[in-house]
């Protein structure tokens, strides 16, 4: 005589169930991937123009004598951890009013092929951006943007 107890079912996924969810996740990752690389690049070039406005701060209150180069906090970009952009002064010139501070990223850095290029702003607060490598001017506007 057979015992009254029932074989245990196994539960799995069938292949179908499995595509289905791979299909799903590679939809995902398509969409979520270049959103989040663009939101790292949009939080990177707010960092360099905070750190501009840092240093034109901190030229502004050196107005006694012509500062040539940035103390260790102001001459990075962010101020803390590793390097996204490295900070200088530039001279004194006709048009920038009596000083510039350009944030330029690293060479190795994440931000080293972003078409915004070099941060500049002088002491007549225009701000502008210079291309890396002879590429197409980049539209201020847009990256000085936080939006």
């Amino acid at each position: 005589m057979r015992s009254q107890r029932s074989k245990p079912r196994l539960a799995a996924f069938t292949l179908l169930e499995l595509i289905i969810a791979l299909a799903i996740a590679a939809i995902l990752v398509v969409y979520a991937v270049p959103s989040y690389r663009g939101h790292v690049a949009r939080s990177h070039r707010i960092d360099a123009a905070s750190a501009l406005y840092r240093a034109a701060q901190f030229m502004e209150a050196g107005t006694s004598g012509e500062v040539s180069s940035l103390p260790a906090g102001l001459d990075q970009a962010p101020p803390f951890g590793t390097p996204v952009y490295r900070l200088q002064a530039l001279p004194a010139d006709e048009k920038n009013g009596g000083y510039a501070v350009e944030a330029r990223p690293l060479e190795t850095g994440p931000m080293h092929d972003d078409p915004c290029g070099i941060f500049i702003l002088d002491a007549t607060g225009l701000r502008t951006n210079r291309p890396m490598d002879g590429a197409a001017a980049p539209d201020s506007d847009l990256c000085w943007s936080t939006k």
